[in-house]
């Protein structure tokens, strides 16, 4: 399995959407759970972690309106949801799931594991 987003898509402004990550234990051990962002032209940016005991953090920019969880029930594999509701049109961009050694914000990105990407577009 690895690192395994889905759940992009096209909503309206205001609206909602859930991102899943699906990602191997085998590669979770201590590290942390996080989401990133980048929109065309732009910087791959931070968006929310989960740690491995369980914390959690935010970039400002979606405080309030973005939330970060993890189910770890299933056997072999750990999954970590984003709900982002209250999207805006800033929010497009294409959200990378990752796992990979925490930093006091976010993740060791050039340490991590990387899935494919999932888009989101937030119409106005």
């Amino acid at each position: 399995v690895r690192v395994v987003e889905s759940g992009g898509g096209l909503v309206q402004a205001g609206g909602s959407l859930r991102l899943s990550c699906v990602a191997s234990k085998s590669i979770l051990k201590r590290n942390a759970m996080a989401w990133y962002r980048q929109a065309p032209g732009t910087q791959r940016d931070f968006v929310a972690r989960i740690t491995a005991g369980g914390s959690f953090d935010y970039a400002d920019s979606v405080k309030g309106r973005f939330t970060i969880s993890r189910d770890a029930s299933d056997g072999d594999t750990a999954t970590m949801y984003l709900q982002m509701n209250a999207l805006k049109p800033e929010d497009t961009a294409v959200y990378y799931c990752a796992v990979g050694p925490p930093l006091e914000t976010g993740i060791h990105t050039r340490a991590a594991i990387w899935g494919q990407g999932t888009q989101v577009t937030v119409s106005s």
